[in-house]
């Protein structure tokens, strides 16, 4: 799970997101996005296949839809969208959504990391497996909690200036990730439809 979540190549990622943020709101967007991911993991980890099934949703699809996300997200890093007047005129909640929307999912409880959940929770036979996959779920988002929390560190290190460039380079990252992500989806789309044929 903590490499599924990756917590140190999410920083740049959370650092380009909320440059525009100021310090307390960093803190708050990083407790949000955690909390997010948490309940979601949960989520998943109880009834995740069921809900699948439910909506007819494949696991491949929501691979794509979580790659299509990424990639707006990414996109607007690049080319530098939203900037300091939107941000300025949004309200505190408005600000701060991007904690949930996308640092909570897709990016800390992605495709990746959901079907990670589902797999290990069917694999569970016993209440101390369960515990055991629960703990070492919490652990990778405590430990990306940190991460987060602390990111401004970095901020203060790279200047506004490095902010800037941080979030391009980010935002190619991102794009990078979120191609792969869709890439990995229809492949398995198709390969699904050929067995199936």
């Amino acid at each position: 799970m903590l490499v599924i979540v990756d917590p140190p190549g999410n920083v740049p990622i959370f650092l380009a997101v909320t440059r525009q943020l100021t310090a307390k709101e960093r803190h708050r967007a990083a407790y949000l996005a955690i909390a997010t991911a948490f309940l979601i993991i949960i989520l998943f980890a109880v009834g995740g296949q069921t809900i699948l099934d439910y909506l007819h949703v494949s696991v491949p699809a929501m691979q794509v839809a979580g790659g299509l996300l990424l990639l707006l997200v990414a996109l607007q890093l690049l080319y530098g969208k939203g900037g300091d007047d939107g941000y300025v005129e949004a309200t505190p909640e408005q600000r701060l959504s991007i904690a949930m929307v996308p640092l909570g999912t897709p990016l800390l409880a992605g495709p990746g990391a959901i079907v990670a959940t589902i797999v290990f929770f069917r694999q569970t036979d016993s209440a101390g497996e369960w515990f055991t996959v629960m703990l070492g779920t919490f652990t990778a988002l405590f430990i990306s909690m940190i991460a987060l929390r602390f990111s401004g560190l970095v901020q203060r290190i790279v200047r506004p200036t490095g902010v800037i460039l941080l979030a391009r380079v980010a935002g190619m990252i991102l794009a990078a990730v979120a191609v792969q992500m869709i890439a990995n989806g229809v492949t398995e789309l198709v390969h699904t439809g050929i067995d199936k044929t």
